[in-house]
């Protein structure tokens, strides 16, 4: 089995396809040899061209944003938007019930692959080299990077940004120019990535919480025996459940780490946490009805 990721060796992620590939090989009855590429950024490729390479059969696994998949499951941008997780524990309740359920059946009828399992990706902060940022009014006149995503666009434009969207490997090749001043990412990429290297302003706005999708090309599922099937799944669960775990406790750790190294961190109060939350809703609102009540409450109950 090939797994291939983008993150690196200090990821959370890629311990968390470390630990799916130790349990499959104690599986000693079962003829699984496993091979883990922690980040194809090393080869030259995007991070985004990954899905495309599980469904090529080129690899039978990855794991990825949920925001390269608005396009073949519009209702999937429901985690892109702003302000609506509030806590982690919530969140994977959801999407071990109902709510997990349903995108695992959208995106099978939709898209080649298998979901196996929905990773923490974390509570994006916005990072910057011009200034502080505490309010909307800061956000004016500097341009971020951001994700493959329209709906982020819009987000980062109702703040007062300039957004540009950036696949991450070009990002960091450019991260010391000008091209963009600021980016958003969790702490722990921040960190692994080496952003606070030259962003020194870090806010924590939490404003978007990232779901990432432990993916596997569902016709190479199916052949597999049956033996091995159960084995994966088995494997998935016990990796989610430690990626999980990992992401809840590296927030405390990674900003101990950038306030160590000299990093302004801003925690916003609640006054200029408001200004932001003011300044989307009414993008919020014409989201909920794009996305309707029924789905909305999956998330929200």
């Amino acid at each position: 089995m090939r797994f291939g990721g983008y993150q690196g060796p200090d990821s959370i992620h890629t311990a968390a396809a470390r630990l799916f590939g130790a349990e499959l090989l104690d599986q000693e009855d079962l003829p699984i040899e496993f091979d883990l590429e922690e980040s194809i950024l090393a080869r030259g490729l995007n991070s985004g061209e990954l899905p495309n390479m599980v469904a090529s059969g080129e690899l039978d696994l990855c794991y990825m944003s949920t925001v390269r998949f608005s396009e073949a499951i519009p209702e999937i941008a429901i985690f892109e938007l702003p302000f609506l997780i509030k806590d982690r524990a919530s969140l994977f309740d959801a999407l071990e019930g109902a709510l997990g359920s349903y995108f695992k059946e959208h995106i099978e009828e939709s898209t080649p692959f298998k979901v196996l399992g929905f990773w923490d990706n974390g509570f994006r902060n916005i990072s910057n080299s011009v200034r502080p940022i505490r309010t909307t009014a800061d956000c004016q006149g500097i341009t971020i990077r951001t994700q493959m995503s329209a709906l982020h666009g819009e987000v980062f434009r109702a703040f007062g940004f300039e957004p540009r969207p950036i696949d991450i490997k070009s990002f960091l090749e450019t991260i010391e120019t000008d091209r963009v001043q600021a980016q958003d990412n969790p702490l722990t990429s921040i960190y692994i990535f080496d952003i606070h290297k030259h962003h020194h302003h870090i806010t924590l706005s939490g404003h978007f919480f990232g779901v990432s999708l432990l993916l596997c090309n569902r016709k190479m599922f199916e052949r597999w025996p049956l033996e091995v099937q159960k084995s994966v799944i088995q494997a998935a669960g016990k990796a989610t459940t430690f990626q999980r775990q990992l992401a809840s406790e590296q927030d405390e750790l990674v900003l101990a780490k950038l306030e160590a190294e000299g990093n302004e961190v801003v925690a916003l109060n609640s006054d200029e946490r408001n200004t932001f939350e003011r300044s989307v809703a009414p993008l919020m609102e014409s989201y909920r009805y794009k996305f309707g009540a029924e789905l909305l409450s999956l998330l929200e109950n």
